[in-house]
């Protein structure tokens, strides 16, 4: 009888290159002449990212920097949960940016659903914030991977398939 393969099906992003884009971004602020003076600022954190400053509009100018130095160092745009635009103190804005990383229950009973609809033979299980997905047949397996990376529009976080074996 052959040995079941597996990969798993997780949510996660580089946080080096996160910071590296957040910097980028901060210098790019820093020299624009259309920005130099609009004080805005970028604070990281593991979780979440807070950006901060004078008016909506400076800080949607800085929100599309930081997006373009994500995109150019290989981070999905899908692990930026924007809150909305609050005012604070001084006339300034801030925006929290919650950074999404792992697959909450919910999804991962909705990508869970879509496995078992289109392939009944598949055994897709719930670890943590992880999917482990197990077939005898490396092909099923393989066209799993296939169908839901034609099906990431559907999905509001960018997946990874890492272990397979």
């Amino acid at each position: 009888m052959a040995a079941e393969s597996s990969f798993d099906i997780v949510s996660e992003f580089d946080f080096q290159e996160m910071t590296n884009a957040v910097d980028q971004a901060r210098r790019e602020v820093q020299a624009r002449y259309d920005l130099k003076d609009s004080n805005t600022s970028f604070d990281l954190s593991s979780t979440e990212l807070v950006i901060t400053s004078d008016s909506e509009m400076h800080l949607s100018s800085a929100r599309d920097i930081l997006e373009s130095k994500a995109v150019r160092r290989s981070l999905s745009l899908k692990i930026f949960d924007y809150d909305v635009v609050e005012d604070v103190s001084g006339a300034r804005v801030r925006q929290v940016v919650k950074l999404r990383k792992g697959i909450d229950a919910e999804l991962a009973k909705k990508i869970q659903k879509m496995i078992r609809s289109e392939f009944p033979k598949i055994q897709p299980r719930i670890q943590g914030d992880a999917l482990r997905v197990g077939s005898k047949s490396k092909d099923d397996l393989q066209a799993v991977i296939k169908f839901l990376r034609e099906k990431a529009d559907e999905v509001p976080t960018p997946l990874q398939f890492v272990n397979y074996r």
